[in-house]
């Protein structure tokens, strides 16, 4: 049986790449754009994927939330680690079920939710933020989405020191991140990763430095991942004009066990 609808659903709202929205089903609610209206009990006992009209005759598409869809949809308002940067951090840095991971900072806890699902129900992410605002903020967009089961938040400095010891990988997007080596080195298992997410080349260059000056860390890398969206029309398929370009430098490196350890 196809999952249905139901009161309470979160369900993604398409019109085009610029129009769309994330929005809990309530009974007897509805939704309202420029575009009309849609009455959610309209929706309510059906399939998600379905084509919807609304008052005024638009048509919309109802989908099930992505994974990215919730992450942009909780950056709208703040820079966020872009999914294509989510996706290399998971897969470069190794990160699976189970896992116990670090991350600082929280920001808008689009990552956090990210990682969140990667490591699933038997992991746990434990995230760190200065900001009041920022914490409050993404402790709001994570018990949105049902995402706080398996997170652990701190409203905390990273660099006053990490609580937990144990730990699978770090991933950092701070603007310091150098001074943070030694503290991820001290709480990570052998042979495992810290991921460090910056927007700029000296950040980046810093970072390198004190990765690799200190000994503690091998295998030392940095990538850029660019993203071009392909139009594809009959007869005049091409790029579109626009692209999500540089949004950041990645930075890995892994965990080498040293003598006096």
């Amino acid at each position: 049986m196809q999952d249905r609808i139901q009161d309470g659903s979160h369900i993604f709202i398409f019109l085009d790449g610029k129009r769309n929205w994330i929005r809990k089903v309530v009974a007897g609610k509805e939704f309202h754009s420029n575009k009309g209206i849609i009455k959610y009990d309209d929706i309510i006992g059906r399939p998600f994927g379905i084509r919807i009209e609304s008052h005024s005759g638009t048509v919309f598409q109802i989908h099930r939330p992505s994974q990215t869809d919730i992450q942009i949809a909780m950056g709208r308002n703040t820079q966020i680690v872009y999914p294509k940067d989510a996706g290399t951090i998971l897969v470069e840095a190794g990160i699976s079920a189970g896992m116990r991971v670090v991350e600082s900072g929280t920001g808008s806890g689009a990552l956090t939710s990210i990682l969140s699902r990667a490591v699933g129900p038997s992991g746990q992410i434990f995230t760190y933020e200065i900001r009041e605002d920022m914490f409050n903020g993404a402790r709001k967009n994570l018990e949105k989405y049902g995402l706080t089961e398996n997170i652990t938040m701190h409203h905390q400095d990273i660099l006053e020191g990490i609580k937990e010891e144990d730990i699978d990988a770090v991933v950092l997007d701070l603007a310091t991140p150098w001074e943070l080596t030694d503290e991820a080195h001290r709480v990570l298992k052998p042979s495992r990763y810290i991921a460090s997410y910056s927007p700029t080349i000296e950040q980046t260059m810093k970072t390198c430095k004190a990765l690799g000056e200190s000994g503690k860390w091998g295998m030392i890398k940095t990538l850029e991942v660019l993203e071009r969206e392909i139009m594809v029309r009959e007869n005049k398929t091409r790029p579109t004009t626009w692209m999500v370009a540089h949004t950041g430098y990645l930075t890995f490196a892994r965990t080498m066990v040293v003598d006096d350890e």
